[in-house]
């Protein structure tokens, strides 16, 4: 049942493509006709008969004015064409605003890129980078000064003997002796 279900689906569908198929040439088939009447019907308008005379005289200025018309007609069509050129330019001009005022443009990609911040401002600034950015070259040296902690903490040394002196009868001694 499930198989059959799929055949009359494709079958369906193969048959609706081949009617869209056969409408679309159908269609064409009348525009190019239409078309075709259409280009007659501006040829027959525009172009009439050609009668051609008999003597040379007759001749000679039908050329002319033949020459006449089709610098005239060379004239409109350059016109038309330059018009065409710039209405163009006019629409790309007027889409990139469009496109520039949405501001939706695509952005690249970016990938990161390890730089000293000596290389990125002589990127940015060329041959003009005349700046160190090494900070480190730049600091004042400063000594440094003995506070009476540190002086204490030397003075004290290692640890073990001062903890002895201080332990038992005599150590209690010397601390109360100290505080007097």
């Amino acid at each position: 049942p499930l198989q059959k279900k799929r055949r009359a689906a494709t079958a369906r569908r193969q048959h609706l493509k081949s009617a869209m198929l056969q409408l679309a040439v159908s269609e064409i088939e009348k525009e190019t006709a239409a078309k075709e009447v259409e280009k007659q019907n501006y040829l027959a308008e525009h172009c009439p008969p050609l009668s051609l005379p008999g003597s040379m005289q007759e001749l000679q200025e039908l050329c002319k004015k033949l020459h006449a018309k089709i610098d005239s007609v060379d004239e409109e069509r350059y016109d038309t064409e330059v018009k065409l050129q710039k209405t163009t330019k006019e629409l790309e001009d007027l889409n990139q605003k469009l496109f520039d005022l949405r501001g939706k443009f695509k952005r690249p990609p970016l990938r990161r890129v390890r730089m000293s911040a000596d290389a990125m401002l002589r990127a940015l600034l060329g041959s003009k980078h005349k700046v160190n950015m090494d900070l480190r070259a730049n600091l004042k040296q400063v000594k440094k000064e003995d506070t009476e902690k540190e002086k204490d903490l030397r003075d004290v040394g290692d640890w073990r003997k001062n903890i002895e002196e201080k332990s038992g009868m005599e150590g209690r001694k010397k601390m109360f002796e100290a505080g007097e």
